[in-house]
């Protein structure tokens, strides 16, 4: 019995042994379920949005150079008019008594102009008459000069009643000029979109600040105005086709061309950290329908540059990373002076991770290209059919090092309650 005994003993004893061993074998650590992608080629457009209000391309501002009093208002709101239609009408009793005025003044003035040409005609035969009877003899040197002198003053009265007519003339042209500001007439052909004042109201004319009585628009050509970020304006050409969608009219879409590139960047909230740049653009409608209307929202979606057989990832399976945690890294820079504090700064990197055929995460650096809403050219780093993990988001960018063993995430089954729910 003893020999079974011991027999027993030595069992155990390897089966100990062998669970201590396993126990002590390193076991790789569990693999972390990551969402899995692969690289592709593909055709990729790079595309600008933007939202803003439909505007139409022609907007005039109706106002009058003149005070009074509108008397007359033949249009209403959304009425069309024509170049040269009138418009309104600013009482013109005082401007057509002023013109008046300036009219008799006028004629006074040519009246005083005939009869100087009459002295001076009188003045010139006397003064031929006098040197004709000073040759014979007949009378002295002084009535000569007397005479001479009399002609060179009826000139001189000429000429002062000629600029005399010419200051009248002038006053009279202004006074025509007031009579006719009177009629509002349009400028353009177009559409009543705003009227802001009405009859028997006070317009006041000035040159300084505008008394605005209607407002005129070209609904014929309508544009949409955005604001694009410095970082894509430098992709932005004129004449570039876009697709435009207006929030009123829902499940369209409308061909539109860019028309206005500003040169000049809109600067919101400067020299502070909510700074933001951007650069005003515009894009026009090609066939605009008759049912978009000045101030509606709308988004304008540009093709700025096209790739065909690219080779693209989806766009969340790209993250960065700093230059410490990426392969074969540089040392940090340091910048500053000798006068001020030095401050060590590095450089991120854009990486993905590759699912190599052991199962791990490789972190590989990429340069990338074109961009849309859902994925990114890679222009470097990456071979077609290379397996990425695309997620989950704090996997990717905090979470996942490089080595790293990952498996497939798993779907989870229609209705399935989460782990750990009753």
């Amino acid at each position: 019995m003893n020999w079974w005994k011991a027999l027993i003993g030595v069992v155990l004893l390897v089966g100990v042994t062998g669970i201590t061993v396993g126990g002590l074998k390193h076991r790789p650590p569990p693999a972390v379920e990551a969402q899995f992608s692969k690289a592709r080629r593909a055709n990729i457009t790079r595309t600008i949005t933007g939202a803003g209000k439909v505007n139409a391309v022609t907007t005039v501002k109706i106002s009058s150079n003149l005070s009074g009093d509108l008397i007359a208002l033949p249009v209403k709101e959304a009425d069309r008019v024509a170049k040269g239609q009138v418009i309104g009408r600013i009482d013109p009793t005082r401007f057509q008594a002023a013109a008046k005025q300036a009219k008799a003044a006028q004629m006074a003035a040519r009246a005083e102009i005939q009869v100087a040409q009459v002295e001076v005609q009188r003045t010139e035969l006397e003064c031929r008459r006098v040197g004709g009877l000073q040759q014979k003899g007949l009378n002295s040197r002084s009535d000569l000069e007397k005479a001479e002198a009399d002609r060179d003053a009826a000139a001189g009265r000429l000429a002062s009643a000629r600029e005399r007519f010419a200051q009248a003339t002038g006053a009279y042209d202004e006074a025509a000029n007031n009579l006719a500001k009177t009629t509002l007439v349009s400028p353009i052909d177009g559409t009543v979109i705003e009227l802001t004042r009405e009859v028997g109201e006070r317009v006041r004319g000035s040159d300084l600040s505008e008394d605005v009585v209607m407002t005129l628009a070209s609904l014929s050509a309508m544009e949409v105005k955005v604001e694009v970020s410095e970082h894509e304006v430098m992709y932005l050409r004129e004449g570039q086709k876009a697709d435009i969608t207006v929030d009123a009219i829902e499940g369209q879409t409308f061909e539109g061309t860019v028309t206005e590139i500003a040169r000049k960047a809109l600067i919101k909230n400067p020299n502070t950290e909510q700074e933001v740049i951007t650069f005003p653009t515009k894009v026009a409608f090609n066939n605009p329908p008759a049912s978009i209307y000045p101030g509606m929202s709308g988004e304008v979606r540009i093709a700025a540059e096209k790739r065909d057989g690219a080779l693209v990832v989806p766009i969340q399976a790209v993250t960065v990373r700093s230059e410490r945690n990426t392969p074969e890294h540089r040392p940090a820079v340091e910048v500053g002076t000798s006068l001020t504090v030095k401050k060590v700064t590095e450089p991120l990197n854009k990486v993905v991770f590759v699912v190599d055929g052991e199962g791990r995460a490789r972190m590989r650096r990429v340069r990338t290209g074109i961009a849309t809403d859902t994925e990114l050219e890679i222009l470097e780093g990456l071979q077609e059919g290379d397996k990425l993990v695309e997620g989950p988001y704090r996997l990717l960018a905090k979470d996942l090092k490089d080595g790293d063993w990952v498996k497939e995430m798993t779907k989870k089954r229609p209705g399935a309650m989460p782990q750990g729910q009753i």
